[in-house]
């Protein structure tokens, strides 16, 4: 795919692998439109990427309709969403998770993805193309005993994923699953997991993806590792 003058929306891109998605992809030429709650990190975010920005809680389908709204009066259409934003939990026993932090995490990590999706879909289908990027994570892939809800949110993410690009097969919109394994993102804070300095950096993480776009054909699963 030719990136040049594709419209991107790209969700928790005021840091971390958003923003290095952002950067490269502004580098690609593209033209690329950055989403989170705080203005005043997407500020700083769009100052460094060269991105547009529109503040929004993934959380609020609302906030989705009108981020949708916003690219669309913008550029007129949408060539590339990616739903990026995603949240974790200390690493802890099930039994000690607090239920109402669990919620929380569902309704970024899962909702956020299902609500950015449907507003990317209703674009998309109108302009009878398009890609949906969903980032989720080797998570989704195996059980986690100390990441329990994390993983689960994830496994959630990636059967809504797999669920969606059937969906959309006909329609000609492409819909891309991305597992990728640990890397340095600062959704951990404080409570970095054991071996975190050893992790893959965003700009790794951001570029395979990237690579994967720029395919005659990119690939609707990539798994990324450690180089």
């Amino acid at each position: 795919m030719d990136l040049k003058n594709k419209v991107v929306v790209i969700t928790g891109a005021s840091r971390g692998l958003g923003k290095s998605l952002a950067r490269i992809l502004f580098n690609e030429k593209a033209k690329v439109i950055i989403s989170a709650r705080s203005k005043k990190e997407l500020v700083a975010a769009c100052k460094e990427t060269g991105a547009i920005s529109f503040a929004g809680d993934v959380t609020k389908e609302n906030d989705l309709k009108k981020l949708a709204n916003f690219a669309i009066k913008k550029y007129g259409r949408i060539d590339i969403w990616i739903n990026n934003a995603g949240i974790v939990l200390p690493h802890q026993e099930i039994e000690k998770i607090n239920p109402k932090l669990a919620h929380h995490v569902f309704e970024v990590n899962f909702f956020g993805t299902f609500y950015g999706s449907r507003e990317a879909m209703k674009i998309m289908k109108k302009q009878k193309r398009g890609t949906i990027i969903n980032i989720g994570s080797i998570s989704s892939l195996v059980g986690r005993p100390l990441s329990s809800i994390y993983a689960s949110s994830k496994w959630a993410v990636r059967g809504f994923t797999e669920s969606l690009r059937l969906a959309l097969e006909p329609e000609n919109i492409s819909v891309i699953a991305v597992h990728p394994s640990g890397f340095q993102t600062t959704i951990f804070g404080k409570f970095k997991p054991v071996g975190y300095d050893d992790w893959m950096k965003t700009e790794y993480v951001a570029d395979r993806i990237v690579r994967n776009l720029k395919l005659k054909k990119p690939k609707t699963e990539i798994t990324i590792n450690k180089k």
